[in-house]
């Protein structure tokens, strides 16, 4: 189980916000999980500390307290979409994080699609739960909240029943009943807010209209819908798929609007699947680990040119000197790819030695080999090993040439001070990464 980790504060204009890191890997996550929130009583819900460390298994999460909202600075008047902006970036900044996915529900997810077409090199991917591209209905547009009880909702909080929580058998009616979560739910109600910043914040959200920017979101976006939810119209949401650039649409079992209430894990599994490439579930064996992937240079030109038998002798000799290699340096063989191996260490140091020993014995052989090394979260499944770490490890490997030993800046910076030497090879586009990624060859 995850520590609660501590809350920090940074500053955006003349507001201090509350915000909490927790996780690490190979992205980085802002995450504004609710319409309203308390950093602290979030972890208190095992659904909602089990969403939290969903994400934080893959990658490193930045969380928190929106302007008016639990442990940040309560300002007198709500402030609007446009005005979170800076906010996020704030946090981003805070915490170090130069591009990140972003992962909002309801009108966080306007904020989330306000950022990231605003500011398109900050944002790496958008995972969006429950939203509408516009909360009133016209003739584009015939999807929408009604504001009619909304409206009267937020009269009723205002004048006295919030921390009551009337607003849970709306939000998520098939746990209404359940004490253990709705006696949780009041307290989020009178630790995250005033009864009229709740009001405003609740009128607000029959308020946003974000279309105009839609044709300038350029990032991947996952859209989450709980099918059975009477909040948000799926009609509404599968428009916004279809406005935007590269966009996925997908719907899951439940009625609740808040992601971290019902079957979080079946939530994160899609989540995970867009962020990382793979659907590996909750119980699985991760570690942080070093990969690195080799291969052959020039190999079916070469078996062209000496033959196919004298090629076959070359390669055994190959593979036996990189099978005593990996031995020798304490790595793990897992897959041979035609004449290319996949070895997991686990730290870079030995897999940086085994790598330019590779390549030095292979020249030394007539053969001439590429090898490609990156650190991260890894999941191993009977003898094999998944994930995004594994991904960006092949990716990094075809970046190098000849003879090179190539690492990813993650490597890099985990043996910083040690007696290895690199020369930068510049930032590259990974293909089905996000982000740009700084390379290295191992001088």
């Amino acid at each position: 189980m995850t520590n609660v980790p501590e809350v920090r504060f940074t500053r955006s204009g003349d507001v201090d916000l509350a915000y909490q890191v927790v996780g690490e890997g190979p992205i980085d996550i802002l995450a504004m999980i609710g319409w309203v929130s308390h950093l602290e009583v979030l972890w208190e819900l095992a659904e909602c500390r089990r969403f939290i460390e969903r994400l934080a298994g893959m990658g490193r999460v930045a969380l928190f307290d929106k302007r008016g909202l639990g442990l940040s600075d309560r300002p007198p008047h709500v402030g609007n979409t446009e005005e979170m902006v800076p906010d996020a970036l704030a946090v981003m900044d805070a915490v170090g994080m130069e591009r990140a996915a972003i992962v909002g529900w309801v009108d966080a997810a306007a904020i989330a699609v306000t950022v990231a077409a605003r500011h398109p090199d900050r944002v790496s991917a958008l995972v969006l739960g429950e939203v509408l591209a516009s909360s009133t209905a016209d003739d584009e547009h015939p999807w929408a909240l009604d504001p009619v009880p909304i409206g009267a909702i937020a009269d009723v909080i205002e004048d006295g029943l919030w921390g009551q929580g009337i607003l849970l058998p709306l939000v998520a009616p098939s746990v209404a009943d359940d004490e253990r979560i709705a006696g949780w739910w009041r307290k989020l109600e009178r630790m995250s807010a005033t009864p009229s910043m709740a009001a405003n914040l609740l009128r607000r959200s029959v308020a946003i209209d974000i279309r105009p920017l839609l044709p300038r979101v350029a990032a991947p976006t996952l859209l989450l819908h709980r099918k059975d939810s009477s909040l948000i119209p799926a009609q509404g949401m599968r428009w916004m798929a279809g406005q935007l650039e590269q966009a996925r649409y997908v719907e899951v079992p439940g009625d609740e609007t808040p992601g971290f209430l019902g079957d979080v894990d079946r939530l994160m599994d899609e989540v995970e699947e867009f962020l990382l490439g793979t659907r590996v579930g909750a119980a699985v064996d991760r570690r942080v680990a070093t990969v690195l992937f080799s291969d052959v240079v020039g190999s079916t030109e070469r078996a062209a040119s000496v033959g196919d038998r004298a090629w076959s002798g070359l390669l055994e000799t190959h593979r036996a000197e990189a099978r005593r290699l990996l031995a020798r340096y304490g790595g793990r063989e897992m897959s041979t790819a035609g004449d290319g191996f996949l070895i997991v260490f686990d730290g870079p140091t030995s897999a940086i030695q085994c790598a330019l020993a590779l390549c030095e014995a292979s020249r030394q052989a007539g053969l001439e080999v590429r090898v490609g090394l990156h650190s991260g979260e890894i999941v191993f499944e009977a003898n094999d090993v998944v994930g995004m770490a594994v991904h960006i490890g092949a990716r990094v490997a075809a970046l190098a040439s000849p003879g090179q030993v190539v690492v990813s800046q993650t490597v890099r910076d985990m043996v910083i001070g040690s007696r290895f030497e690199f020369d930068p090879l510049g930032r590259h586009v990974l293909k089905g990464v996000p982000g740009e990624w700084e390379i290295f060859r191992v001088a």
